[in-house]
């Protein structure tokens, strides 16, 4: 572990500047909805630079599965004190933002995007172009955002997930490495199987990826299982796997009547996850003119809690 990471793993979070909002986002969509009067509500931290900084952008943090805003907890300060807006919601479905009862399509990755669009530029009124970083489930968002948006993208950071339509992901979407997709995929009974097991179900998902354990203290299990335990919470993290056919139907669709997008893209993957350079670069080959890799050494899945000072560098190295 490195220095720098070490420090940050064991201090205190400063929250001082955080910011916590959930706004409406879209109109009334499904009329089951216990909060359906609102539509579909995003919650989201956002953090401001210091005052007296140089302001040098917005970058747009997207988390993954089976976690909330909370995965960016160590990252968020530090990257807003190199003088970035810093904004990390909750994607629909999960944490706080409304948990739709509707099914697999309207989590397909370009609606959840277009929920983040949304959300700042219309409710946060920011015109320029922002830097959007995407991990997991939120790096399929985040290329989502890019192709969809590129007028409001000034670059995207994705990894740790094989993109729905790229080569490797019809290639590997079936393996007993991802057995997950296929058990998630199935309606209804993973619910079932799930349910009162929420977090034994979620560490086996950190410990099986994880290259340093330490990373996820009792507390921050805790904060992802009480997540996942509301109601709808799991049956949306679910949903959102069940819409990766569709996923792979629309990037794939995207490239053919588009070409590739002219955002710069970096791929960012742990060193001891399970895809290397080749591989990654190869993803972002399908769908980029513009790509570039970085890893993150000592690192399993979880960048961003396994080595936030690592992830911190290599954003800001990008972003600048």
């Amino acid at each position: 572990m490195s220095l720098s990471a070490a420090v940050l793993a064991v201090s205190p979070i400063d929250a001082y500047r955080w910011t916590h909002h959930r706004v409406p986002v879209r109109p009334e969509v499904d009329p089951l909805d216990a909060g359906g009067e609102y539509g579909i509500r995003i919650h989201y931290v956002s953090c401001l630079p210091p005052p007296q900084t140089e302001k040098k952008g917005v970058i747009l943090l997207i988390h993954g599965f089976p976690q909330t805003w909370y995965q960016f907890r160590h990252v968020i300060t530090p990257l807003s004190n190199a003088g970035y807006h810093v904004i990390v919601p909750d994607y629909r479905g999960a944490g706080e933002s409304t948990k739709t009862s509707q099914y697999e399509a309207v989590f397909t990755k370009d609606v959840m995007a277009a929920d983040l669009h949304i959300l700042l530029t219309e409710k946060m009124g920011i015109t320029e172009k922002v830097h959007v970083v995407g991990h997991d489930i939120g790096g399929m968002i985040a290329h989502a955002y890019a192709v969809q948006f590129p007028e409001h993208t000034a670059s995207v950071c994705w990894g740790e997930c094989p993109l729905p339509g790229s080569k490797i992901y019809h290639e590997r979407k079936a393996t007993t490495q991802f057995w997950h997709f296929v058990f998630h995929s199935i309606p209804d009974l993973p619910e079932v199987l799930i349910a009162g097991k929420v977090r034994e179900y979620q560490k086996h998902f950190f410990d099986r990826l994880c290259q340093n354990p330490a990373a996820f203290t009792p507390t921050d299990l805790d904060v992802y299982a009480t997540a996942y335990s509301a109601s709808g919470a799991m049956r949306c993290g679910l949903n959102v796997y069940r819409a990766f056919e569709r996923d792979t139907l629309h990037n794939s669709q995207w490239v053919k009547d588009n070409g590739k997008s002219e955002v710069r893209c970096l791929a960012l993957w742990g060193d001891a996850s399970f895809a290397k350079k080749e591989d990654a670069l190869a993803m972002c080959e399908e769908f980029y003119s513009n790509s570039d890799f970085a890893d993150v050494t000592d690192c399993g899945h979880w960048i961003a809690e396994e080595q936030p000072g690592q992830f911190i560098d290599r954003v800001l190295k990008w972003v600048g």
